[in-house]
């Protein structure tokens, strides 16, 4: 008989069969200018004294552009352009205005890709975040208040509402145009007008936006944006001709502009850090549960005022949770922001990977224990894997203070009272995240939980038609929604 044929040895397994390759999106969708100025009364101009600064890609270290540095000039120009064009802005019919802002919208949804391809550019975060969340959300949040504009009279906050003036917004680095939006957008459609300072580490996407009210045909005036550092955001703040403040960003910042406008007529609204609760019960599905906690914490590198960065999970299921936990955190893919695969792309800054690295020592040192999936960071620009700590107290610096980065705390309870003691144990107030089936148990967490915002069985969701905001150093008052629109009006 012949010999039977030998079975073939089997090819090695790959170490990852589900390895990705790079998916690299294109940089040159986001057509970058050697330099770029100010832009007040509808055109753009360098700065009064011709300062300047250089904006600096996180992933790679690298200049992007060079930006013009707003001064006290600078300040006071602005915000005589937005009250020269405020009594014929305001005086438009709403349905005038909400053309504007459809406009805009539509133009935003136009140029999506290049926004977003700017913004992970210029900010770090993974391009998929940006196409895929943030300007879906821009878009929204304008196309939301410009169906307001003509019905502000219905809106519940009297018969005729007026809007105020001058608004002074200063918006935060972590979601440059989207915290853009989540200001401009009710302000216009209540008839403000505005002069809004973004981040110095992140101005690009608000001078594009800047061309974009060009395009959109704005009357001069009505958007003025000046870039610069924290001294041109606290000229804005103090100026006499800004009518409302708007500032999101730390509480330390915040409680300075609070002391500044103190005794003013100015309207004030905060939106300010904040050390999120995930709540994981024992009854909740823990594959959904790790995809929240993930998502939670890890989405946008953790620079997320409302972060869950303290995860609570009941004692029972603590082993199997953070185990579940551990093998969701091996698959994620730190990289090039412009990579399509990329999970977790590059902090914002030297100075906040500083403080990501000296909070975390911090907690090794106070004796928690500290884990971080096998990963390999890029040698140039600025990077932190994902970590998570076990064995934490509540006096840890890393279950009290805010971290901003992709670090995660977990704490564990026995009870519900225990969840909400613990989850209330911080001096902020944003938001909180509940996971268990049981729709009773849910409604009594979120009546218990001092926070503004609380998920149930989801986390960092987010709709125009939804407000925004937190109690005690969270700040106060409101963004998004009807609600949103209250800040803006003169009842």
């Amino acid at each position: 008989m012949p010999e039977p044929t030998p079975e073939p040895t089997p090819a090695p397994r790959a170490e990852n069969p589900f390895a990705y390759s790079p998916a690299p999106q294109s940089a040159s969708v986001a057509a970058l200018a050697p330099s770029y100025g100010l832009f007040i009364d509808g055109e753009f101009r360098p700065a009064a004294d011709g300062r300047v600064f250089k904006t600096v890609a996180p992933a790679s270290e690298e200049a992007l552009s060079e930006v013009a540095e707003a001064g006290q000039e600078d300040v006071a120009a602005a915000v005589a352009a937005a009250r020269a064009a405020f009594p014929a802005w305001s005086a438009l019919p709403g349905a005038e205005r909400a053309k504007y802002l459809f406009r805009i919208a539509r133009l935003i949804q136009e140029r999506s890709r290049e926004l977003a391809v700017l913004e992970s550019l210029d900010n770090g975060k993974p391009i998929r975040e940006s196409r895929d969340v943030d300007l879906p959300l821009v878009a929204a949040h304008f196309f939301y208040y410009a169906g307001w504009a003509d019905k502000l009279e219905h809106a519940g906050f009297g018969p005729r509402p007026r809007p105020l003036g001058v608004a002074g917004q200063v918006i935060p680095w972590n979601f440059p145009l989207l915290m853009l939006a989540w200001k401009v957008a009710p302000a216009l459609a209540c008839g403000n007008t505005v002069v809004l300072k973004p981040a110095e580490t992140t101005p690009l996407t608000a001078l594009r936006f800047a061309e974009i009210c060009v395009q959109a045909g704005l009357p001069r005036g009505v958007v003025n944006i000046l870039t610069g550092d924290g001294a041109a955001g606290a000229a804005l703040v103090a100026h006499p001709g800004v009518d409302k403040v708007a500032f999101t960003g730390s509480t330390a910042v915040g409680r300075e502009i609070a002391r500044t406008v103190a005794g003013s007529r100015k309207r004030l609204t905060l939106e300010l850090g904040g050390k999120a609760a995930n709540i994981v019960f024992e009854d909740a599905p823990v594959d959904q549960a790790v995809e929240g906690i993930v998502d939670g914490i890890f989405f946008n590198q953790g620079h997320v005022c409302c972060a869950g960065s303290r995860l609570l999970v009941q004692e029972s299921v603590a082993e199997e949770v953070v185990a579940a936990l551990k093998e969701r955190m091996r698959t994620l893919r730190v990289g090039d922001p412009l990579d399509k695969n990329t999970d977790i792309g590059a902090v914002n800054s030297a100075a906040q990977l500083a403080r990501i690295s000296e909070l975390a020592a911090a907690g090794e040192a106070e004796g928690a224990e500290r884990w971080s999936p096998p990963c390999e960071l890029p040698e140039t620009g600025w990077w932190f894997a994902p970590t998570l700590f076990t064995h934490v107290s509540q006096a840890h610096r890393i279950a009290r203070e805010e971290i901003f980065g992709p670090v995660l705390s977990v704490l564990t309870f026995r009870t519900p009272e225990e969840a909400v003691a613990k989850a209330n144990n911080t001096p902020y107030g944003l938001s909180a995240g509940i996971w268990t089936e049981k729709g009773s148990r849910i409604l009594w967490m979120a009546d218990r939980l001092r926070a503004g915002v609380v998920w149930a069985n989801t986390f960092n969701k987010f709709d125009p038609t939804s407000p925004f905001g937190g109690y005690q150093e969270s700040g106060y008052g409101r963004e998004g929604g009807r609600h949103g629109l209250e800040a803006y009006l003169n009842a």
